[in-house]
């Protein structure tokens, strides 16, 4: 049976690199439903996503479609898995403290509990070490999320430390581990 996978893309620079994870995820057979923000696609287009996805991508948790289907209620029932990468500070910090204001975030509050979740972070070196990113953190983990730590590297900003968004190959790793254990 086919795996269904909810990828949900916050706005990070890294964000371009869903794209690359999509198209990866979807050649090895998984199902692949794109949730995205609004930062997100500051940085890489829905339709970038949809077309190597083969799947709306799901942008406003406002709009529904079709009459009978709650796209945040639905999409949550039908995951075998949800990952948030990259994971941003804003959107970590909105999925610890129970906010439901976007399509990845209401569909994250809509998971099943046994669902399993896991969340790439990718930000500023700064931004990940703050005392508030690392509560944000501990409390997802606290609700059943696995982090999927960020390398060092050089930043988009140029600064040189930890929080480049962590080689496709290890999430993918994380996802089939994940898949595998559930």
């Amino acid at each position: 049976m086919t795996k269904t996978i909810l990828l949900a893309v916050s706005g990070s620079i890294s964000a371009y690199k869903a794209a690359d994870l999509t198209s990866q995820l979807e050649k090895l057979g998984y199902k692949i439903h794109v949730l995205m923000t609004e930062a997100a696609r500051d940085f890489i287009t829905p339709l970038t996503l949809q077309v190597l996805s083969k799947n709306p991508v799901h942008l406003d948790v406002m709009e529904e479609k079709i009459a009978n289907r709650i796209n945040h209620i639905d999409l949550g029932k039908e995951a075998d898995l949800f990952i948030l990468a990259p994971a941003s500070a804003n959107t970590i910090a909105q999925l610890a403290n129970g906010m439901a204001n976007n399509m990845v975030t209401a569909t994250a509050l809509a998971l099943p509990t046994s669902t399993p979740k896991l969340f790439a972070p990718a930000m500023n070196t700064k931004m990940y070490d703050h005392p508030a990113t690392q509560a944000n953190m501990e409390r997802l983990k606290s609700y059943g999320y696995r982090e999927i730590e960020p390398k060092s590297a050089v930043l988009a900003c140029g600064d040189i430390g930890r929080g480049a968004l962590a080689d496709l190959d290890i999430i993918i790793k994380n996802i089939e581990e994940t898949l595998c254990e559930n």
